[in-house]
């Protein structure tokens, strides 16, 4: 099936086994974020604040798409990751000719709601008028390139699950160079504003896409498809809609909340959101780190799970809780440490107001990075062992708790609801998975 020697995470000491393939995931997910950081930081270095306000006021949008594009994709990995540890080739070949079909499905019709949407979403954000023209500039043209995004992700799930972390690595290094070649290129030279920032990112994820495709082909014998793999594939679709349907949806429904938190920061003026944004970049890293584990545990899991080994998921996870929380434990230390370059990095001459709005969210949320670990393998473990209702439910509580803080809570005490929704919804979401997680290896042990 494969001229690699990384697909098998069913052997081998699970310590060693989860951090070798959640390190390439990491550096690949500081990459991605790269692209947005590199997108922000010479757009507010050489347009201006108000111009990273307009990009920062729309972040959360194109962060709801993308977590949906994120979670749908993944829901693939994880029935692919099944099959291949289960050593199943023919289900791992339905499984990857499935995926591609509904990811090509889907492209199209985000894209066509995406694009159709853009003024109405603008309007529902408030954002405020002196910069919305540039917002939707930046959003339409990200928006457009949604197929670039569902591309990159689909590849690079479809690889993980085949146990590969590097090969994403390789090519995404490599487009991040690019993306800020050629932002430097749109926006100054060419004049293209804040559409050229976007520009670069579509055009730059798509040929990290590209390659990583062309590196997967040349490694994994299994993802050749022929004519025979797309027949007879209504159960295969139905398996994958039901596991990549609903983890694109819970990831997109904890950003309804987020959504509720950016349009609160909109109202408060563009100081507000400037600051706001150049914080949130920061808080990203945690994001994107506890993703990387969660992508490496997901994997773990499912090959695990479809092989059988249910001791080893529970030596896994525990591997992985030690993990996670070390590196929340550095991100959360250095960014404290760091607020101030991090303000200084996007935008020339912070005012005051904007250090004020930065400081007051890196220095609440972050000591909150260790709940979010917790948060981020529990229910990723859970997923991957084919439950799907908890997962979801803790969602929600994401969901309810956000919105109370940010909706119920601004109008009593300010920006400093925005602050603490974070930290609320990850704890009301792990007071529930927790007791789940132990619950399901309890039972499991008894069935044994």
């Amino acid at each position: 099936m494969s001229r690699s020697k990384e697909m098998d995470l069913t052997t081998g000491n699970p310590f060693w086994s989860l951090l070798k393939f959640a390190i390439p995931v990491i550096l690949g997910n500081l990459f991605q974020l790269f692209y947005t950081l590199a997108d922000s930081v010479i757009v507010g270095k050489t347009l201006g604040a108000n111009s990273l306000a307009a990009v920062g006021s729309t972040s959360i949008i194109i962060y709801f798409v993308f977590c949906f594009i994120n979670g749908f994709t993944g829901g693939f990995g994880i029935c692919l990751g099944q099959r291949c540890g289960a050593k199943d080739e023919r289900g791992m070949r339905k499984s990857i000719a499935v995926s591609t079909i509904l990811s090509i499905a889907f492209t199209v019709v985000l894209t066509l709601v995406c694009c159709l949407l853009a003024h109405q979403i603008l309007s529902w954000m408030q954002i405020p008028e002196d910069i919305s023209g540039e917002a939707y500039d930046y959003m339409f043209v990200v928006l457009l390139g949604t197929g670039a995004t569902v591309f990159y992700n689909m590849i690079s799930n479809m690889l993980r699950a085949l146990g590969d972390s590097k090969t994403p690595l390789y090519f995404l290094v490599f487009a991040s160079v690019l993306n800020i070649f050629l932002d430097v290129l749109f926006i100054v030279p060419l004049h293209m504003g804040v559409a050229g920032a976007a520009w670069a990112t579509i055009l730059s994820q798509f040929l990290s896409a590209v390659l990583s495709l062309v590196g997967g082909l040349k490694n994994f014998q299994i993802l050749h498809l022929h004519r025979e793999d797309f027949h007879d594939l209504k159960d295969a679709a139905i398996l994958h809609l039901k596991t990549g349907f609903p983890m694109g949806l819970q990831m997109s429904v904890m950003c309804i909340g987020q959504l509720a938190m950016q349009a609160v920061v909109n109202s408060l003026g563009t100081a507000a959101v400037a600051g706001y944004t150049a914080a949130s970049k920061a808080d990203q890293l945690s994001v994107l780190v506890n993703n990387a584990m969660m992508i490496a545990i997901s994997n773990y899991v499912a090959q695990n799970f479809g092989a059988g080994k249910k001791d080893r998921i529970r030596q896994g996870v525990r591997a992985s809780l030690i993990q996670t929380e070390a590196f929340n434990l550095i991100m959360c230390v250095g960014i404290l440490l760091l607020r101030h370059p991090i303000v200084q990095m996007f935008l020339s001459d912070p005012t005051k107001e904007i250090y004020h709005y930065s400081d007051m969210y890196l220095t609440v949320v972050a000591p909150f990075y260790f709940i979010l670990g917790l948060l981020a393998v529990y229910r990723t473990t859970i997923q991957s062992m084919q439950n799907g209702r908890a997962p979801f439910a803790t969602c929600m509580i994401e969901l309810v708790m956000r919105i109370i803080a940010t909706v119920g809570l601004s109008g009593i005490i300010g920006y400093t609801a925005v602050c603490i929704a974070s930290p609320l919804a990850w704890f009301g979401a792990c007071s529930l998975l927790i007791p789940c997680y132990y619950r399901m290896m309890k039972s499991s042990a008894k069935t044994a």
